[in-house]
């Protein structure tokens, strides 16, 4: 086991997916530099030539169509978007063919590509330069969504997705990038839909996404300081979400927060606490949680992103109403 970045992760499971697979390329903007892919790509060119490493013009659709189209006669590509915000504009080729292919053709052919598609927020880049729109696929039949928030699950669920027969979205965050864990040098899966309990806890569940899956453990050793334990969950995929891991979590806490990298109208935290609700809703003890962004386009100015972005405050301060106006949940159960 060694200690990788999550960004050396990504690389390493590229490497070894074009080194074991004759059949897998990557095409997308900016391959060749590391200015587009953070080094997530840096030297594979060289590595495996430009003809498996194919940087392409600035044109979504178009790359995207030539990605389904390659996986329907066998190819196993991976599509890489720089930004997530301009993938929008592949939305034909995502949702009305790569979606839809093997439903329209009775279950006889498979679409197995991924799309790797990039948050890019922060650094005063403003609204269209730093969505984080993963809601919106969640809402499509056909697609599977990953977001992983570790190291090991960025090399792991990467791999799982290229073999897996259905198209995947794998949205990764350039916030990650810079943080370490244990990689296995070995060829190794995360299985798509199953989340991981970063923390036993009885008092709230913390269920995070993306990026907030880490502010959850940072407002979880916080919270454990006030007397509160906190149960976290980092969700890994989106679709399918492991549901049954989070009602048990629930059940057992009696009070949850869901914590979404996306805007809060219709967004990834409204539906789980829907689904919360719907399956755990006579086990709850306060009304569930959302942290998320505000319903605002990002901000262009460093000060507003201080404002805008929130972390392990917000998270803190909604599992303290959870509890009860930040009373120890033992209190608060006592109190009800």
């Amino acid at each position: 086991m060694r200690t990788l970045s999550y960004v050396q992760a990504i690389r390493e499971a590229h490497a070894q997916l074009l080194a074991r697979d004759a059949r897998v390329f990557v095409i997308g903007q900016g391959l060749w530099s590391p200015w587009y892919a953070g080094a997530s790509l840096e030297g594979l060119d060289r590595e495996f030539g430009r003809e498996r490493m194919v940087d392409s013009p600035v044109s979504e659709n178009a790359v995207t169509g030539l990605a389904v189209g390659a996986a329907l006669v066998g190819m196993r590509p991976i599509v890489f978007h720089p930004r997530m915000d301009f993938m929008l504009l592949a939305m034909d080729s995502i949702v009305n063919q790569a979606a839809n292919c093997s439903y329209l053709f009775g279950g006889t052919i498979s679409v197995p590509v991924v799309i790797r598609a990039v948050i890019n927020r922060g650094g005063e880049q403003g609204a269209q330069h730093s969505q984080a729109l993963h809601a919106m696929f969640m809402h499509v039949p056909g697609l599977k969504v990953v977001m992983p928030a570790t190291a090991y699950d960025a090399k792991g669920l990467l791999i799982a997705a290229l073999e897996d027969p259905n198209p995947v979205l794998y949205i990764d965050d350039r916030w990650l990038y810079a943080e370490t864990g244990d990689v296995p040098e070995q060829v190794y899966r995360v299985p798509i839909g199953q989340a991981a309990i970063r923390r036993t806890g009885s008092d709230v569940t913390l269920i995070g996404i993306s990026t907030m899956a880490a502010h959850n453990l940072k407002a979880a050793a916080t919270l454990a300081r006030e007397g509160i334990e906190a149960e976290v969950i980092d969700l890994r995929s989106l679709k399918p979400w492991d549901r049954e891991t989070v009602f048990a979590s629930v059940r057992k806490t009696a009070r949850a927060v869901v914590a979404d990298p996306g805007w809060r109208m219709a967004g990834a935290a409204a539906a789980i606490a829907a689904e919360i609700y719907e399956a755990a809703f006579a086990s709850l003890r306060a009304p569930v949680e959302r942290v998320t962004l505000p319903d605002a386009p990002a901000p262009s100015s460093r000060a507003e992103e201080l404002a805008y972005y929130p972390g392990e405050h917000e998270i803190v301060e909604a599992a303290r109403r959870a509890v009860g106006a930040g009373q120890p949940a033992k209190a608060a159960r006592g109190a009800a």
